[in-house]
C-alpha cells in the first residue's frame, strides 16, 4: 500500500502567478525552476504567493532598478 502524503510530494504543486495569473508548477522537493534563477528576492508581499518566471525577472529588474 502507498502512502498518499508520498506520492503527493512527487507531484508539482500547481500555481497561478500572484502578478499576472500564469500556472506553473512548483516542485517542493528543491528542484523548482526558480532555483535556477539568479535573481534573489525577499519573500512575496503579504497577501502573494510565488511568482512566474516572467514576473519574478519584471520584479528583479524592478528590485534592481529601484
Amino acid at each position: 500500500m502507498t502512502n498518499p502524503k508520498e506520492s503527493a510530494l512527487r507531484e508539482p504543486r500547481r500555481l497561478a502567478c500572484s502578478r499576472c495569473g500564469t500556472e506553473f508548477g512548483c516542485d517542493l522537493s528543491g528542484n523548482c525552476w526558480c532555483a535556477e534563477e539568479t535573481a534573489r528576492l525577499p519573500m512575496p508581499i503579504e497577501g502573494e504567493d510565488c511568482l512566474c518566471r516572467e514576473c519574478l525577472r519584471k520584479a528583479a529588474e524592478a528590485s534592481a532598478a529601484g
